[in-house]
């Protein structure tokens, strides 16, 4: 089998289980999640939930990118596209690695990497 077609199998058999198993994942808060919300109660008071009681929860702030295309792993805040956000994410970190991998190899051929 060919480089090529290897590349293309992987790559499809990531994005389907990227796209595919998201859905399995479950909705119940983590471990983090859970020992932080231990002793509270969270209520929600119009549309928005609110920590009550005394746990570290009830300091937190939400973070700088909770409004993100891709936050709470769905695409613009829409329930069941987990698996789109899925997908996205194994795209952009592709991307990533292979520029990344790219910049390397050409550096290495060009005998700019530090002798050992």
């Amino acid at each position: 089998m060919s480089r090529r077609r290897v590349l293309i199998a992987l790559a499809a058999v990531t994005l389907l289980i990227a796209g595919a198993l998201s859905y399995l994942a479950s909705p119940s808060p983590d471990g983090l999640d859970s020992t932080t919300l231990r002793g509270c109660e969270v209520v929600e008071v119009d549309g928005s939930e609110h920590v009550t009681g005394e746990c570290i929860a009830t300091t937190t702030t939400d973070h700088a990118l909770s409004g993100g295309p891709l936050a709470g792993y769905a695409v613009g805040g829409r329930q069941f596209s987990t698996g789109l956000a899925g997908v996205a994410g194994v795209v952009v970190v592709a991307i990533a690695a292979s520029g990344l991998f790219h910049l390397l190899v050409r550096r290495r051929a060009h005998g700019d990497s530090p002798n050992p």
